[in-house]
């Protein structure tokens, strides 16, 4: 069966560089914050009838909502039965801030003081559900958890669902809010944050990733039915890919092997060449091992003429299961825009890495083509997306 074109009509974000997507661009095109990348200037009560909703849904769920509402609201009345609209959402932990409270409020007050919400709270499948009860959609409603690629991984398969004939229609995305002490010392333990508070993708200097909260949700179509009623069409989904690298839970392969072949296998789902592609938004989370396998990878496939790569994790930070969301919409915007963003807080591409054409300094205008969303999570988890402009 030919595969069906997958259309993006919607798209909603909030970021620690921006809360919608007008403001998430231009955050793209600004210096990177210098406090803690939490979403600034957010309030949740909007979203629910009552104050009441508000405390019984933990923070994860009311970003997702919230990025949810603007794409929705861009793309307008999407033409397709209940039963054949879906979500797949992706997210690296879940409720965090939740489980972290009430683990605290057991241990001092005990276990009869433990809120009876505490489960749909944490649960990692919540925003799915949230989203799939609020808009209707009958159809498939999954969430992935593939630490950092969840998102990429969860816009993928949702595309997949349309592309198949499974669904019509289809929310997806990832969000993360898991910025809690516990957590922080985890990763700061590890050596995994700068110890600077600056991302530097690709750097000589850089230490380490700067962790954020985000979310961001695209609408996704089946590209004739967009068309008919007379959508916006953003940009296409022309294929994807995911595998593992089978080699350490934390550090990725030797030389870049897994994310040479997802992105191999992501271009062969898109049925394009190396050479076609325009741009790449890097994973590039500004960790010593992670930039220097992700430049090999790029390099082994591309080779020295390749596209131009910019990693937008300068800005937004790492936001974990939502950054591969983040970054389709920094990629989608970028479409729009016609303009590539720098990545920031890099001075010196570390003369160590393979020399791949990294966009700095200065935002780069561009002819949109083809373009690779990368993902690389902790586990082995590879995750590409290949967009192009509608």
């Amino acid at each position: 069966m030919e595969a069906r074109r997958v259309a993006v009509t919607g798209v909603g974000v909030l970021a620690a560089c921006g809360v919608g997507r007008d403001d998430f661009w231009s955050g793209l095109l600004a210096p990177q914050p210098t406090e803690e990348r939490r979403i600034a200037g957010f309030d949740p009560t909007a979203l629910f009838e009552n104050p009441k909703e508000v405390r019984r849904t933990d923070r994860v769920v009311q970003i997702a909502l919230a990025a949810a509402d603007e794409a929705v609201t861009q793309a307008g009345a999407v033409d397709a039965h209940p039963d054949r609209a879906g979500v797949l959402f992706g997210t690296g932990v879940g409720g965090l801030e939740t489980l972290e409270a009430q683990v605290i409020i057991r241990v001092e007050k005990g276990e009869r003081r433990v809120s009876p919400f505490l489960v749909p709270m944490m649960m990692a499948n919540s925003s799915s559900a949230a989203l799939s009860m609020k808009y209707g959609y009958r159809g498939p409603c999954e969430t992935i958890t593939t630490a950092c690629a969840a998102s990429t991984h969860a816009i993928g398969n949702a595309a997949r669902l349309i592309a198949t004939g499974r669904c019509d229609a289809m929310l997806t995305g990832g969000a993360e809010a898991s910025m809690t002490v516990t957590a922080l010392a985890g990763f700061a333990n590890m050596t995994a944050l700068s110890t600077t508070g600056v991302s530097r993708p690709f750097d000589a200097e850089r230490d380490g990733f700067i962790m954020s909260e985000g979310a961001a949700v695209l609408v996704l179509e089946e590209w004739s039915a967009a068309e008919a009623r007379g959508a916006t069409i953003l940009a296409e989904v022309h294929g994807s890919a995911s595998n593992a690298d089978a080699h350490h839970i934390t550090a990725p392969s030797p030389g870049g092997s897994g994310a040479i072949t997802c992105m191999r296998l992501a271009l062969e789902d898109a049925e394009i060449d190396p050479s076609d592609v325009a741009h790449i938004n890097a994973h590039g989370t500004s960790t010593p091992l992670n930039d220097a396998a992700e430049a090999e990878a790029i390099d082994a496939l591309f080779g020295t003429s390749g596209p131009a790569v910019t990693s937008t994790k300068g800005v937004t930070g790492h936001a974990l299961g939502a950054a591969g969301a983040l970054e389709a919409a920094a990629l989608v915007l970028s479409m729009q825009n016609r303009m590539i963003p720098p990545t920031d807080g890099t001075k010196a591409v570390d003369p160590a890495l393979p020399a791949i054409d990294l966009v700095v300094r200065e935002p780069r205008p561009w002819t949109p083509g083809p373009s690779l969303s990368n993902s690389f999570g902790f586990g082995g988890h590879n995750g590409c997306l290949v967009l192009g402009p509608a």
